[in-house]
């Protein structure tokens, strides 16, 4: 059906219609596959939640093709050339079941890390050239040889064939992108080969331009061969990264060189580039966090290709507001909308906007703790907001068998979620919150600028809630005494968390202020501020505001700041941001007392003395768990979550919210 809106109208590459103009952007599939290389079920049913969803274009995450060269452990990614039957019977069930969508699939294949993988992933450190691990320095790759380089193009062409007889409608290679090993033989940076694989631009393609080739002689023309591509690098040096805005020295690809390969690339075959930028040296470049404060970070390299080459452009990089998104087809500054982490967040997100239901898009918060933070930790691809991401089928909501009453005690993200959750079951669910606003230590911590997405998920959950008939009470602490009086059959305790303050000597003698106060009152800062504790909320607060003229110091008693728990591309990018925007940061050093003049420390700086008018204390929370240890020992169904039950993040309270209502 024709509709005015570009986003849903068809576009064709090759002999391929797509019915839209979203395309599920390729994220690794980590925990995805079994130990034959095959796809999972988890993995089918999560591409078919997409499908459903309506994406037009699925591309799945990265699958190495020649596993062996570097030595991929089985279970980590898809593996087609590892035994390409039990591949084929996972991935034809994957594209027959996607097609029944009215959705095209591509299969991401890739010549895995080099440089950038760690030791649990690739066992046989290669690279184009000698040189040390991105990770682990200590760790040194040695130069892949042209008889590797001729396997990897083999499996490549294996691969592509196995994808073709599966279903799939085309392939993408993954990449001239990110800083992985394919990338590395563009870049002059790291390929300092002699050999017909290195030296000049052409060399240094000589890689990617004879997989493309290969693929179309084997698989024909008509068979689409999309390129995941970066336009520009971004790297300062190695494990260097640049900022938005900051003038540095490009050591890897600038625009000049990435219009030039793009020519070069389109030339041998690709049908589609998939643009971006970054790598692993500037790799928040690539997996974009909140502190870039904007959507569409990539439009302006799409845009730069489109005058460049003459087929179809795919861009993401934030491209979930669909306004923006639709302004950008319309211009002309792409032809394809990629959504990775939105579609974790909300699989449904192509369909809410084609109905104009956007309200009811559950947001994407760049958090990273959900998807790459798992990967991480060992943990399969999920999402901080969606815990059903990634086990469709075995971890959703389904109709309570006995319908209860539900008192549910806090409007924090756990309380909400929980209230949520316990609804949609089918239970009878009472909130109540203390103060009149619903969102506890989300409100002060979404008033930065940078963290709209924060603000976004709160306006997401008041218009989920106002879906159900949870009944919610604003500005009432309720007590035993009220428990008791209405006598639920079941409590949730979600009544979160209080500042800490430390016990400074000398406290009061300047305006002294929880960070909770000042990112809701941001006057209360003074001219020249002194942030104890440089952990998240202290270094967000400092970077906010350093922005607004402040001049801040941070001081944090360890020796790291942001505590080492945050993703690693958002800590990377808010440490750069900092330095960047010259916040002054003092580790290992203590407050020892607060005067009428300022502050006196202790460090490894020796003592010290710091003329500033405002204190704020950024130390942490403790955990607000009172009423819970008045009822826990009552006789009732009663369970403690979010804050209350530990200090934690916004996905550790959404993801123990919903296994506890799931499962009332």
């Amino acid at each position: 059906m024709y509709t005015s809106n570009p986003l849903f109208q068809p576009i064709t590459i090759r002999n391929v219609e797509i019915k839209n103009r979203y395309v599920m952007a390729p994220m690794g599939n980590v925990g995805h596959a079994d130990a034959q290389g095959a796809f999972s079920q988890s993995a089918v049913e999560y591409f078919v939640a997409r499908a459903k969803g309506g994406v037009g274009l699925i591309i799945t995450g990265l699958c190495d093709v020649a596993p062996q060269i570097e030595g991929i452990t089985p279970c980590h990614m898809p593996l087609p050339t590892l035994n390409p039957n039990a591949f084929l019977f996972s991935a034809m069930e994957m594209t027959e079941r996607v097609h029944a969508w009215g959705s095209k699939i591509f299969l991401q294949l890739t010549a895995g890390f080099g440089y950038s993988g760690k030791s649990s992933v690739a066992t046989h450190p290669v690279a184009p050239s000698p040189m040390s691990n991105r990770w682990q320095p200590e760790i040194q790759h040695r130069a892949l040889t042209r008889s590797e380089i001729y396997q990897f193009i083999e499996g490549f062409v294996q691969s592509a064939k196995i994808a073709q007889q599966s279903g799939f409608d085309g392939v993408e290679i993954h990449a001239v992108h990110e800083g992985y090993l394919l990338d590395q033989f563009t870049l002059s940076f790291y390929n300092q080969r002699q050999d017909e694989f290195g030296g000049d631009l052409a060399g240094r393609l000589k890689f990617p331009v004879e997989i493309v080739k290969a693929i179309k002689a084997a698989c024909g023309e008509d068979f689409p061969v999309a390129l995941r591509f970066s336009l520009k690098s971004f790297i300062k040096g190695h494990r260097q990264g640049a900022v938005p805005g900051e003038t540095f020295e490009e050591k890897g690809r600038d625009t000049e060189e990435g219009l030039a390969a793009a020519k070069i690339l389109v030339a041998a075959g690709y049908d589609v580039l998939d643009v971006d930028a970054g790598t692993y040296d500037s790799w928040y470049w690539n997996h974009p966090p909140m502190y870039f404060g904007k959507k569409g970070i990539y439009l302006e390299f799409s845009k730069l290709l489109k005058k460049a080459v003459n087929v179809p452009v795919i861009v993401a990089g934030r491209m979930d507001d669909d306004k923006l998104a639709r302004q950008a087809l319309q211009n002309g500054e792409c032809d394809m909308v990629g959504l990775g982490r939105p579609l974790l967040a909300d699989p449904d997100l192509p369909n809410k906007v084609r109905l104009n239901r956007t309200a009811a898009i559950r947001p994407c918060l760049s958090c990273h703790e959900g998807c790459m933070g798992r990967f991480a930790k060992g943990g399969r691809l999920s999402c901080a907001v969606n815990p059903a991401c990634g086990r469709e089928t075995t971890y959703g909501i389904t109709p309570a068998f006995d319908k209860k009453h539900v008192l549910v005690v806090g409007g924090g993200v756990a309380g909400m979620e929980a209230a949520r959750v316990a609804a949609l079951r089918g239970h009878r669910v009472s909130l109540y919150e203390k103060s009149s606003a619903l969102g506890g230590v989300v409100i002060p911590g979404g008033m930065p600028p940078f963290k709209s997405d924060d603000r976004d998920l709160l306006k997401w959950y008041q218009h989920a809630l106002s879906e159900t008939d949870v009944q919610i009470t604003r500005n009432h602490e309720i007590t035993r005494d009220d428990i008791c009086a209405i006598e639920p059959d079941a409590v949730i305790i979600a009544t979160g968390s209080k500042p800490i303050v430390p016990p400074i000597k000398g406290h009061g003698s300047l305006p002294a202020w929880c960070a909770t106060d000042v990112l809701m009152q941001v006057e209360l800062a003074g001219p020249r501020v002194a942030i104890i504790g440089a952990g998240l909320v202290g270094a967000e607060l400092g970077l906010w505001l350093k922005r607004l003229g402040r001049q801040v110091i941070l001081i944090e008693a360890s020796d790291t700041i942001l505590g080492g728990a945050m993703p690693v591309m958002n800590a990377d990018m808010l440490r750069d941001l900092l330095h960047y925007e010259y916040v002054e940061i003092h580790r290992q050093t203590r407050v020892i007392e607060i005067t009428s003049q300022g502050i006196k420390t202790q460090g490894i700086e020796g003592a010290r003395d710091f003329n500033v008018d405002t204190v704020v204390y950024a130390v942490g929370y403790h955990s607000e768990n009172r009423l819970w240890n008045e009822i826990k020992d009552d006789a009732r169904e009663c369970y403690l979550l979010g804050d209350a039950k530990r200090v934690n993040n916004i996905m550790y309270a959404i993801w123990d919210a919903y296994e506890i209502a799931r499962n009332l």
